[in-house]
């Protein structure tokens, strides 16, 4: 206990600084806790009149300091000069804007403020939702902050405080220039507050902030407000990752943990040695993991629940719901289930019964009301947001999820479990980085509900614990810019301030701060790699001839190989495409490859036309879906037909049990015969590889003993070499890079009209500037050309979405389109984006991606108002259907395309006439729903 002088001190250092700080100790007195140290010193901070960019875990409180500079604001400037007549004048109204990444996240944030200082006081703008957008403090998306700033609104007026909550969205890689806009863009007047997950280079990243906005305090706390204690579920048993908190800082692995998992590691090497006998050759025992029903059990017993379990796979989430299901498991009381339901009930009136029967509403009904879940991206939007209400108010127990929660709303649970540490980033699968460990973890230990969070990897043989620990251990998550120039902010930098002063603003941005600092290191590794290069090739030298040659011929021919299979594997598919066009319904096939291998007949054709061909298919082992040329190495082959009932229901468990029995009764082999070997053997007659092989055996270094010794240096001296040549284009392209690319974004725009020789901007220059797309320039010269005029609404969809919509995966073939209209304004779009693409190839410039047709056949569909199972069927998915929640996302880009189009000045009056009816269409079922959510 405190002596009475100790007491009289503190008291006296608080009224000290409340004194000094009023603003902060009216706001304090509100909150109902006390301040962390933290919060403190950023609130005196921004008191005082300087910036601030605090840093700090997840759930630390960052946004009580956002919500600060909201208080400051409506209190007014805390000296105001007095009123003409010598009396004082009331404090100014001032106003704070408050933004966020995602609209989700701006939606919560508002009602948060609704709630403590009244609806009339605040406003809401994102791309579906304006309320009360004059009122002093706005809640709003970024990308809304950054088209007012560029449009010059009168909004913007009494602006003195902005609040960019998760600033460290500016390393997003397609919206994180967004951010850098609005900080360089914004008034000097406007004090900014940047509130920031945990990053290692926040020193660097406030060092810009201070040359681009002036005074900024950087504050960076590593406290977690709760404790989080680190796991490992090795088989049954749970162990700590740390023996305490001293072994955490040394990255030191609990002992017994180490222990059990390198006896289980020799078990299984030693039983897999022993696999001999009848079974020699065969691998001998699998680890066989904890099954995820158990994982929930052992939670739910050990008190560790709620909980996210990530599993970074959307099949993979809703496969978890469905195991534990099956399993029996029940984690809700009954009056849980019946409020449960009643919330469910009450959010879903608006979406049609024959549409939740396509969505699998029951089943998801069924899960939840026993406290089971999952949550991803292709999941309908309205789902996800009743899963996220049910989990924050503990009704929800387990949630199966992909990594995108992490990044979401408010959701903390007491537990997360992670079930591998590897994820698909779209391009491979890779390892987590201690970043995004610290990301997906700290989600763990609810402020003011739990005690202690707790993070439980699951083991497997390829997870060594020690590598476990230097994730949870390592606050590795550096802050690196996304900005680039687009033609978009060209027009509107040079309509703002001119060409040479919007040179100069893209000089200060963060991208190009980073790139000074970073070209000394790089020309350091730059020398050490020609020095390298230099010892590889002493080592790779042959006293016989010129290995360097030799080596060229060898790289030579594993290339032509490779061109050669590429070509082979193009034209398999296509005959696999032209034999299932052929396909007729009771055609007995053979699926020749992969989980469905083996005797099938077909049960529907589909050739409606939506891509490749995708045939319904019942197997002889009873399963009923559609197969793709994906499926078929080689041709599909009518061996039999077979009577298929006129109506079949292949729902139906009994009729598919019929069937296969008769595809079965067939005597056919499920297994094909034996294939493939004459591909093979034609890549070996390809005339170049023989020609090169003849020149390779020839070559004096052929014959030398030690030509595999030599070639494993010259390869590593080549791959050395590829890397050193990408760092000196690096080097040589990073001073001075914005600038540059800058320059040919304007000498492109001034060659096509959209600015004037002299820097001005054109009529045309002003509509490209609000079109606010990743095609802009696209959409801006089908604007121009006509390419949408006379189109119908759903026609204009369809269209339009080519320049939005982005397959999750590449996809060999092009998709098919609306025969028509459609598809000649889609082949007009192709052709004007093939001028742009090459002008911008001969410039230097980054190109334009190409238009995407996968989303052409479904929003087409839907605008012409057919029903939502068709719709989702005719997605050009490799994986079957198009997940409704994609569906939904990339509807509601056309939609905002769409709105564009309806307010652009450089559209035709027809034009701008049918983008709001196709609006119209559009906004229906479930996109009505997510329309005013």
């Amino acid at each position: 206990m405190s002596s009475p002088a100790e007491r009289y001190a503190a008291a006296s250092r608080r009224t000290a600084q409340a004194s000094q700080f009023p603003a902060l100790d009216e706001f304090a007195l509100d909150l109902g806790f006390d301040l962390d140290d933290f919060q403190r010193e950023s609130c005196q901070a921004l008191e005082r009149g300087s910036g601030v960019l605090v840093c700090a875990p997840t759930g630390a409180g960052k946004t009580v300091v956002g919500e600060f500079a909201v208080h400051l604001a409506l209190s007014g400037t805390p000296a105001q000069p007095a009123g003409a007549d010598g009396a004082d004048a009331a404090p100014a109204r001032r106003k704070c804007f408050y933004t966020t990444p995602i609209k989700a996240l701006s939606n919560q944030k508002y009602h948060d403020l609704v709630d403590r200082y009244g609806a009339e006081q605040v406003g809401l703008l994102t791309g579906d939702n304006a309320i009360n957008g004059d009122a002093p403090v706005v809640v709003m998306t970024t990308e809304v902050l950054r088209n007012m700033l560029y449009a010059g609104s009168a909004t913007l007026q009494g602006l003195a405080y902005v609040v960019m909550d998760e600033v460290h969205y500016l390393a997003d890689r397609f919206r994180g220039g967004v951010w850098e806009e609005v900080i360089i863009h914004l008034p000097a007047s406007v004090t900014l507050v940047s509130l920031s997950a945990t990053v290692s280079n926040a020193e660097e990243f406030a060092d810009w902030l201070v040359t681009v906005r002036g005074e900024t305090t950087v504050v960076v706390s590593e406290h977690r407000p709760v404790p989080l204690w680190q796991h490992m579920l090795v088989g049954k048993r749970m162990f700590d990752l740390f023996h305490d908190a001293d072994a955490a800082r040394k990255h030191d692995v609990h002992p017994e943990l180490l222990r059990y998992t390198r006896d289980t590691t020799r078990r299984l090497e030693l039983g897999e040695g022993r696999s001999a006998g009848p079974g020699a050759g065969r691998r001998g025992p699998r680890w066989r993991g904890p099954l995820r029903p158990d994982i929930v059990d052992r939670l739910d017993r050990e008190g560790l629940l709620p909980a996210i379990l990530f599993i970074f796979s959307r099949a993979g989430c809703a496969a978890a719901v469905q195991q534990c299901l099956a399993a029996g498991l029940r984690l809700t009381s009954a009056e849980e289930r019946t409020e449960i339901r009643r919330v469910v009930e009450s959010r879903v009136t608006a979406i049609p019964g024959e549409d939740l029967t396509v969505l699998g509403y029951w089943e998801w009904l069924d899960g939840l009301e026993r406290g089971l879940a999952s949550h991803h991206a292709g999941m309908l939007p309205v789902f996800k947001e009743i899963v996220e209400e049910l989990f924050v108010r503990g009704l929800v127990k387990a949630v199966f999820a992909t990594e995108t929660l992490a990044l979401g709303i408010n959701m903390p649970a007491r537990c997360v479990v992670l079930e591998r540490l590897v994820k698909y980033n779209g391009e491979a699968h890779v390892d987590l980085t201690p970043g995004e460990y610290t990301q997906l973890t700290g989600r763990a230990g609810r402020r003011g509900i739990d005690v202690e969070g707790h993070a439980v990897v699951v083991w497997s043989p390829e997870t060594d614990p020690r590598h476990v620990a230097g994730l949870a251990s390592t606050r590795t998550y550096p802050l690196r810019s996304s900005f680039r120039p687009s033609y978009n902010m060209a027009v509107n930098l040079v309509g703002t301030v001119g060409v040479e002063p919007a040179r100069v603003l893209l000089e200060s941005s963060f991208a190009q701060f980073q790139a000074d600092r970073s070209v000394v290191g790089l020309a350091r590794q730059v020398q050490r790699n020609t020095e390298t290069i230099d010892a590889y090739g002493v080592e790779a030298g042959c006293h016989h001839g010129d290995f360097d040659e030799y080596f060229a011929l060898r790289v030579a021919i594993a290339d032509r190989e490779r061109a050669v299979a590429r070509q082979g594997q193009h034209q398999r598919k296509a005959a696999a495409v032209e034999s299932l066009e052929r396909l007729r319904v009771g055609d007995v096939i053979r699926v020749p490859s992969g989980r469905r291998a083996g005797l099938a007949v077909v049960l529907d054709p589909a050739t409606g036309g939506f891509g490749e061909p995708r045939p319904l298919v019942l197997t002889q082992d009873r399963w009923a879906g559609r197969v793709g040329p994906g499926d078929f190495t080689t041709p599909a082959e009518v061996l039999a037909r077979i009577r298929v009932p006129k109506h079949f229901n292949h729902r139906s468990p009994g009729a598919r049990r019929d069937l296969a029995a008769e595809v079965s009764g067939t005597g056919l082999d499920r297994h094909a015969g034996r294939r493939g070997g004459r591909t093979r053997q034609g890549a070996g007659e390809d005339h170049a590889i023989s020609q090169l092989r003849s020149e390779l055996r020839r070559h004096p270094c052929h014959a030398c003993p030690d030509r595999e010794e030599h070639a494993r240096w010259a390869e590593r001296s080549r791959r050395l070499e590829r890397d050193t040549e990408e760092l000196r284009q690096r080097v040589a392209g990073r001073t001075g890079s914005l600038a540059r690319t800058f320059d040919r974004i304007v000498a492109l725009l001034t060659a096509r009209g959209y600015l004037s020789a002299d820097g001005t901007v054109t009529d045309a220059g002003r509509m490209l500037g609000r079109i606010w797309t990743e095609a802009d320039l696209l959409v801006a010269e089908c604007l121009r050309r006509g390419v949408w005029d006379g189109l119908s609404p759903s026609e204009l969809a369809a269209a339009v979405s080519v320049v939005v919509f982005e397959a999750r995966r590449d996809v060999d073939e092009r998709a098919s389109l609306p025969r028509g209209p459609v598809a000649e304004a889609v082949e007009e779009t192709l052709k004007l984006w093939g001028e742009i693409e090459a002008d911008e190839a001969t410039r230097g410039l980054t190109v334009t991606r190409e238009p995407d047709l996968g989303f052409a056949w479904p929003v087409y569909r839907w605008a012409r108002g057919e029903a939502l199972a068709k719709v989702l069927a005719s997605g050009h998915e490799l994986d079957g259907e198009m997940p409704a929640g994609d569906f939904v996302r990339w509807a509601r880009q056309v939609v905002d395309l769409l709105g564009q189009l309806a307010d652009s000045g450089g559209a035709s009056t027809e034009l701008r006439a049918t983008a709001r009816q196709a609006i119209a269409a559009v906004n229906r079922g479930v996109l009505a729903y997510h329309a005013t959510a």
